[in-house]
């Protein structure tokens, strides 16, 4: 189960326990924590209260793990501050900054978690389980735009790069 799955539900028992750093209400109050971020841009002020009723914001220390591949998915993840480091195949790593997402995979298609999210530094977290990821595609479909053309840039970094590593493997031809 993931780290902020068990924080949210309570289930954390390890001795660093981490709660939300902002309420819901909190988090409702200050909406500018998300007009500064990029996949938020297009939305009305209406759209952004909406997002600030469903999520809550997570501090996680550096080393964190996040998402485990193969586990199943139940959050969605925005950062908000600080760096997340994304196994996405055989030992390479993406490294995710500010304004970047990952877990979304998991809640659309309600497969197991694809790659493991560990955080490189503390980081700040928005973060929307997976009912209240239903509620947010409905209620800002423009959401779903954006989830889709990254997830389609994803495929093809994912693809160029076998490409290129079988390419690299492969004997050279005689000419």
């Amino acid at each position: 189960m993931e780290l902020i799955s068990r924080m949210m539900d309570g289930s954390y028992d390890g001795e660093h326990r981490l709660e939300p750093v902002l309420s819901r209400a909190a988090v409702r109050e200050d909406e500018s924590l998300f007009k500064a971020v990029p996949i938020f841009e297009g939305c009305t002020k209406k759209q952004l209260r909406h997002v600030a009723n469903i999520a809550r914001i997570f501090d996680a220390p550096a080393g964190s793990v996040l998402t485990r591949a193969g586990e199943p998915g139940d959050v969605f993840f925005l950062i908000l501050d600080g760096t997340v480091r994304v196994e996405v195949a055989s030992g390479r790593y993406v490294s995710l900054h500010p304004g970047a997402f990952f877990g979304e995979m998991s809640l659309l298609d309600g497969g197991p978690r694809s790659a493991t999210a560990v955080s490189d530094t503390s980081v700040r977290l928005l973060v929307i389980d997976r009912g209240n990821f239903s509620r947010l595609q409905r209620e800002v479909p423009e959401l779903t735009q954006t989830l889709l053309v990254t997830l389609s840039q994803r495929v093809r970094q994912v693809e160029a790069r076998e490409e290129q590593s079988a390419r690299g493997s492969r004997p050279a031809e005689e000419h």
